[in-house]
């Protein structure tokens, strides 16, 4: 089995994390399959949500493996072999396995089975919605280590709960835990691990059910408008309008609620 496992039910995609007996640490190989992951999916019609998760019930994950993919980062080995040599030649490989520098419009659903991490959280930071068990605990412990969060957490951290909380994180690497990240607005849920899969798989199924254009315009123009003056954020707005009223699917959803009728969304 690979250090990525890949599963499509129906209208969606399941992404694990599957290096358990490391805490699903982020090795070359691994980034460089969730690299590629990200890139298959957003091209792939019949995926219209995606659930990020790790295996095991220990870790999300604890981010970057710090004998494999920092050393090589740094120097401080040499490249041994194909995903060293993707990492080294192809930097930006790096920023897509974390959905950075990436047009990925489809939803993000992250199952927090564990503690989730330095690289870990980087990657439940760029998802849209968070699930989390009770006994999941966060940080960005980088600074412990002499190393910076540079996976967009100092990028969305700060955008996503308020400055003081976010610089407490950035700069002391504590840990916290779940109840602690919800309060903070970080996790939409903490559920008990036995209902970790069933509640990410109903938020899956309720989007995939939606518009699948819509939702992908509601998205993109959700991360285009951040951080925007509200003059501009209306101007993207107004870009976007006409390609979803234009819509077949803007026709059929309507037409569908006349009919009293499910909706048959082709996403165009």
């Amino acid at each position: 089995m690979g250090v990525l496992l890949t599963e499509i039910r129906g209208n969606v995609a399941y992404l694990t994390m599957n290096r358990p007996q490391v805490h699903n640490a982020l090795n070359p190989e691994l980034m460089v399959s969730l690299a590629r992951a990200w890139h298959r999916l957003r091209m792939d019609d019949r995926v219209r949500v995606v659930v990020l998760t790790g295996a095991g019930d220990k870790a999300f994950s604890a981010g970057a493996d710090l004998d494999r993919l920092i050393p090589l980062l740094s120097g401080a080995r040499a490249v041994e072999d194909e995903w060293d040599r993707e990492l080294v030649n192809h930097p930006e490989v790096i920023e897509h396995a974390v959905l950075k520098s990436i047009d990925f419009f489809k939803p993000v659903i992250s199952a927090v089975n564990g503690f989730c991490v330095a690289g870990g959280m980087e990657m439940m930071l760029a998802s849209d919605i968070r699930v989390a068990v009770d006994s999941a605990s966060f940080g960005l412990q980088e600074v412990i280590w002499g190393i910076a969060p540079l996976g967009g957490s100092l990028a969305r951290l700060p955008r996503q709960m308020p400055w003081c909380k976010a610089m407490e994180v950035l700069l002391t690497g504590s840990r916290f835990d779940a109840q602690e990240a919800w309060r903070l607005g970080l996790v939409n849920y903490v559920v008990p691990r036995e209902q970790l899969t069933s509640k990410a798989e109903q938020f899956a199924a309720t989007i995939a059910e939606n518009g699948p254009l819509a939702v992908r315009i509601v998205k993109e123009g959700a991360l285009r408008c951040a951080g925007t003056s509200l003059e501009r954020s209306f101007a993207i707005e107004l870009e976007l309008r006409p390609i979803i009223e234009g819509s077949e699917d803007a026709r059929e959803g309507p037409r569908a609620f006349l009919e009293k009728r499910k909706p048959v969304f082709k996403g165009r």
